[in-house]
């Protein structure tokens, strides 16, 4: 592809060096889509997908934001996305980190943490919503995005498949919850088991309704607050799931924080 030349102004009209616009067909030039899945519920970890589709690859058809999908659907463009993505990568921040953080960093984290886990490296990252995640690679924020960019599409669907598999296998040790029907989101039947029973170690206790469920029941100081002298609690991580519902670039292990900035910016 190749760009117009343009005029630098103030350079007594003298041409500039023109432009290049961005190959697809050039690996320097490839594109990422960003997108996460999990800010609002009051359980479970923010998970977030970088995905580069493979130009050569057949399109996709079907790609959407994730949230006007189906289930079924979904997993069906699931597969189809890692069989055609030249890199995909999906990583999370788990309730620990949401609690210490804040959501809207932890977000930015989960993020930064997917597009460092691709094993090709774009030439710009499109992230759905206003903002961006401190990158080493450019970056821009596309609201709406997961409707509009194809490979945000894609990123959309990875992320919330894969954690809508992580809270139905949270699901098997803590059935009370519901997690398999509204996957940690605070729906009625999510609120009485909080009142209930209590919230569990995968509660975000940030958020303002785990909160109101320690201090009804009486239950003291907010695990992990200032007071609390019980162990450390425990993160939602690969090890919390069984590994077989996470696709094969998973990457949970790795921690980062030393390029996440005290706001995240915009881009």
């Amino acid at each position: 592809m190749t760009g117009r030349r343009m005029r630098a102004p103030g350079c007594g009209g003298a041409p500039a060096v023109a432009q290049r616009g961005l190959d697809f067909d050039d690996p320097a030039d490839l594109v990422c889509g960003v997108d996460e899945a999990g800010r609002g519920p009051l359980a479970g970890p923010v998970v977030a997908a970088a995905v580069i589709l493979n130009p050569a690859a057949p399109r996709i058809r079907g790609l959407d934001d994730s949230k006007a999908l189906s289930p079924a659907t979904r997993e069906k463009l699931f597969d189809r996305i890692i069989e055609r993505s030249l890199a995909y990568c999906v990583a999370s921040a788990s309730v620990d980190e949401i609690d210490t953080l804040n959501i809207l960093h932890a977000t930015m984290l989960a993020m930064q943490r997917a597009v460092q886990g691709l094993a090709v490296t774009p030439a710009l990252v499109k992230v759905d919503g206003n903002r961006c995640p401190v990158l080493s690679v450019r970056s821009e924020a596309v609201i709406g995005g997961d409707a509009l960019v194809p490979s945000i599409s894609a990123a959309s669907i990875l992320a919330k498949v894969t954690r809508d598999r992580m809270m139905h296998a949270l699901h098997h040790e803590f059935p009370h919850y519901g997690f398999d029907a509204h996957v940690g989101y605070g729906t009625p039947r999510h609120l009485v088991a909080l009142r209930t029973h209590g919230p569990c170690v995968h509660h975000r206790r940030s958020f303002a309704p785990v909160r109101e469920a320690y201090r009804s029941l009486g239950l003291g100081a907010i695990p992990g607050s200032v007071g609390d002298a019980s162990p450390a609690r425990a993160s939602v991580s690969v090890a919390a799931a069984d590994t077989s519902v996470l696709p094969a670039a998973w990457d949970n292990g790795r921690r980062d924080d030393s390029r996440l900035a005290d706001d995240a910016p915009p881009c």
